[in-house]
């Protein structure tokens, strides 16, 4: 079933509204960075930084809905909005729960530089 970005929300920091085509708006003061949205949004277009995660750290979670799923601990391949690899990241965790419906996400450690640049990691093939 598809359930709306706003919907998944359980702060109410998003807000779509009518037509549902509209762009979401976020209300940061209302968002507590817990994710939630990331794997409900139908245009996997939700990601979270957490720039606080180190000194020289930082760490991003993007939707990935390719096979094989990294696996934690292991460096992959990070790329930007155009698919371009900007550099390596290591796999902190893989969230696959049922009620993610088949979208898991992945969140990688990326140095700070280059935080407001990743978007996703390179496709792996088995």
């Amino acid at each position: 079933p598809w359930i709306r970005c706003d919907a998944a929300c359980p702060f109410g920091a998003i807000h779509v509204g009518e037509p549902i085509t509209n762009f979401p708006v976020l209300s940061a003061e209302k968002c507590k960075g817990c994710g939630a949205c990331v794997a409900k949004c139908p245009g996997m277009a939700i990601f979270v930084i957490d720039k606080s995660y180190s000194q020289t750290k930082g760490s991003v979670s993007f939707p990935y809905e390719y096979y094989p799923l990294p696996e934690v601990g292991s460096t992959v391949t990070v790329v930007n909005r155009q698919g371009e690899a900007v550099g390596n990241g290591k796999v902190l965790r893989v969230q696959n729960p049922v009620s993610f419906d088949h979208t898991p996400v992945v969140t990688v450690e990326v140095d700070l530089k280059l935080i407001n640049e990743v978007r996703s990691m390179e496709r792996r093939h088995s």
